[in-house]
Formats: structure tokens, sequence, C-alpha cells
């Protein structure tokens, strides 16, 4: 599998960062003084410069409500950062201003970089979940604004910790959004809206399919050892469950929150399956086939199924079915189409509405309601629907991981905390998962190791 360019060994690692951290304590002086401060332009940081962290930064820099500028980047590996800047830089040109001085490497980078911010600037934490938490804290304690991908916890302490979190963040009337744009689709708002009207009557059941072949770091094979443990960990986090929630929850959280979000509440508890076929030399923490059955406290259900094996029939769809009707979307992002149908067959004869064939990038649309909500003051704070969204997904996750039925609050109260130092990481920590001897991590047992994952 092609890791991409090779990362910094740790002796260039720490060659590369030392003059970038000592750089930055130049970088609260350097910004203002480019910024005046009767300029309304509202800066922007990027802590995370993944593919999903720079496209995060894209739809800042294209804001209907600008102006917008793009001043510092973070991450633990130079050349995410290097790669970061240079697209961003050629696309938008001087709205993207991040000198090498303001481009930090490193586990304290995310506070150099919001170092560069004045108060109601935004900060996007793009970084792989596990550090959310921390982050977020900080971003704060700083009064900053903050878009947050998602999910935004991974198990029962994080999430106990992000609800918090999510209480202080709307005292201080600080604005959050996170990553679950399928919420600001304007089709998918339509079908909710008639939803709720009644058009379906009561729900009873849902169906979502997310089934495709191996994307991203969805499998990894042994550490080669180009780097350490923990960095590998972290630039392969799909493989991880303290990195990330895995595969589960990283991929999954889409379809599993879009249908909550239709019906209007959380699941109280979850049963599932899951299976690990075909993994070769694979040593990740991954199933490959997940089906969850999730049931409401009206009795109503959930299916979702979620596969990532290649060569096998791909579906990313949602149906809901009510006491009058059926309703169904299919596909992600711009990609998606949503219809409501009369009765229980989505034939063509019974189509009562469909959404425009193509339809706004809902990536786009929840930075613009984002930067509108800031710019108005209107209240506006996603952290605790990101955080209760990311528990229930952990909770089907937990379901199969363990082979046991898992409750709302048993996931919530859950005390294994799959990283409880990540706030104390630093380059030269171990990791908070070790490999064996073969460079294998553990796997869920269910049946065998019930009270915790893994």
């Amino acid at each position: 599998m092609n890791l991409g360019p090779r990362p910094a060994t740790r002796s260039e690692f720490l060659r590369q960062a030392q003059p970038v951290a000592v750089a930055s304590a130049l970088a609260g002086v350097v910004v203002p003084a480019v910024h005046a401060q009767e300029d309304n332009t509202i800066r922007v940081v990027l802590i995370g410069c993944g593919g999903r962290g720079t496209g995060a930064a894209a739809n800042a820099l294209s804001v209907k409500h600008g102006p917008v500028k793009l001043v510092a980047l973070a991450d633990v590996f130079p050349d995410h950062v290097t790669k970061t800047a240079n697209v961003l830089k050629k696309k938008f040109g001087e709205a993207v201003d991040v000198p090498q001085d303001r481009q930090f490497i490193g586990f304290d980078a995310y506070r150099q970089a919001m170092d560069c911010l004045r108060p109601g600037d935004i900060v996007i934490l793009a970084t792989p979940p596990a550090f959310r938490w921390v982050q977020f804290g900080y971003a704060i304690e700083k009064g900053l604004h903050v878009f947050m991908e998602k999910p935004t916890t991974v198990d029962g302490p994080t999430t106990r910790k992000m609800l918090t979190l999510a209480d202080e963040a709307e005292k201080k009337n600080l604005k959050t959004g996170v990553g679950l744009m399928s919420r600001h689709c304007p089709a998918r708002q339509e079908m909710r809206k008639q939803i709720r009207d009644g058009i379906l009557g009561d729900i009873t059941v849902m169906r979502s399919y997310r089934m495709h072949g191996p994307i991203a770091s969805f499998c990894s094979p042994a550490n080669p050892k180009q780097m350490s443990d923990l960095l590998y960990q972290i630039r392969r986090f799909h493989s991880f469950l303290w990195a990330s929630g895995g595969c589960f929850s990283d991929f999954n959280i889409h379809n599993i929150d879009e249908c909550c979000w239709m019906k209007g509440s959380w699941p109280v508890q979850a049963q599932a399956l899951g299976a690990r076929h075909y993994r070769g030399d694979k040593v990740d923490q991954n199933l490959d086939t997940y089906s969850v059955e999730y049931t409401f406290d009206d009795g109503a259900k959930l299916f979702f199924f979620g596969r990532c094996i290649d060569g096998c029939y791909e579906d990313f769809s949602s149906t809901i079915y009510g006491t009058r009707g059926v309703a169904s979307n299919t596909g992600p992002g711009q990609a998606s189409r949503a219809q409501i149908f009369q009765g229980t067959k989505p034939a063509a004869g019974n189509l009562l509405w469909k959404s425009p064939t193509r339809v706004a990038s809902p990536y786009q649309q929840e930075w613009d309601d984002f930067v509108d909500a800031i710019r108005q003051d209107k209240p506006y704070n996603e952290a605790r629907m990101g955080a209760e969204s990311s528990l229930v997904t952990s909770m089907g996750r937990m379901a199969a991981h363990t082979g046991r039925v898992i409750t709302y609050d048993e996931m919530l109260q859950c005390p294994h905390e799959f990283a409880p130092h990540v706030d104390k990481l630093a380059l030269d920590s171990p990791p908070p998962l070790l490999p064996d001897a073969a460079g294998r991590y553990p796997i869920p047992q269910p049946g065998i190791v019930t009270a915790r994952e893994y």
C-alpha cells in the first residue's frame, strides 16, 4: 500500500521543528501587523493538514460572507503542511498568508497556530478525533470560533469532556460547526421538513448502507519503521480505534447521523454483528463488515450496514419507512438525490417529491452558514450535536466489537478511554496502542472481550 511521501525521521523532524518553534514566539507580533485592527477580515488557522483539513480550509476561503484569510497551519507532519500551503496558495493567492514562520510542526503546534489569532477568529480542527477535546478546550480558552471535523469523540470519556466543553463554548457565545455536512444540504433539509410535517406518518424503520472497497487508511501493514509507532498510527489514523474510532466511526457517522436527524431523536440501544476477512498481512483494528440494529425509545429501528471489501456490490443510501410513505436518499455529498414516495414502494408512479438533479455542495453550505452566524451573531453551536452523534456511532461500534447490546447511557458512562494521555503526547512518547513483537495490534474479540472493545 502506498503510504505517500516519506515522513520526516525523528532527527529530521527535530531539525525542522526547532527553527519553526523559535519563530513561533514572534507570530503574535507578526500577524497583527499584517492585519490592521479595524480590518473586518476573519482570520483562520488550520490544525490538521490532511485532505479533509485542506478541503475545509478551501471552503472557509470560499464563503459568501468574507473577507476571510488563512494565516497559519499546524500538523505533526512537515510534508502535510507544505502540501496544504502550496495547494491553497495556488488556488486562493493573497487570501493565504502562511509564511514559514507561521507553519507549525509538532504536538504543541495547535497552540502556536491559535496564538496567531485574536478572539472572534476561527480555528479549523481537522486532526484525528482523539485530539479534538484537547484542541477544542484551548480554542475556547482563546475565545475562538471553531469548525471541527467529525467524529468529535471516539469513546465515552471523551464524549463527556466534549459535552462539557460544548456548554462552555455556548456560555461564551462562541460559534461551533461540526462537519456533518448532510444537515446543511438544502435537499435533505427540505426532505426532513416534509417528514417532520407528517408526509410519511410515523417513522417505523430506517435502513442505511455504506458499502464500498477499502479507502483512506482503512487497512495497514505493520509499521515499516520509517517513523515511530506513534507517528505511524497518527499517519494512518483510520486503522486505529484510539485515534479515530476506526473505519466505523469515521466513515459511517454520516449515514447514522442523517437517519437520526430525520427521525428527530437518538437511539437508546444497539446490537450488532461484525466480521474480519481476507486480512493477509494487515495489522489494523478494523472489521471488514458491520451490521447494526439501533432501537429508538418508541420502538422504531435503524438498520445500518457497512462494508469495506473490494469486488462486492456497492451502495451508499438511506431509506426511511413511515406508516404513509417512504423517503430515500442516495449518494454522498452533492451527488445525493432525495425523494419521497406515497405508500411503501419507491416507484416512479408513487413519487411525491424529489430534489433537484444538481444540488449545492453541502461542504460549502455548512461554511456559509457558519460564517454567516459569526457575522450576524446568530446562535450556532453544533458541538453538543456532534458529540452525541459521535457517541451513538460509537454505541453501534462497541456493540459489534463486544457482541453485547449496548445502551446509550452505558456508552456514555463507559470508563474505557482509548487514549487517556493524548494531551501529553510528545514526539518521543510511546503510542496509546502498543504492537506485539510481530507488529500486530489487538483486534476486537466479540464474546471474549466484552467489557471493552479491545
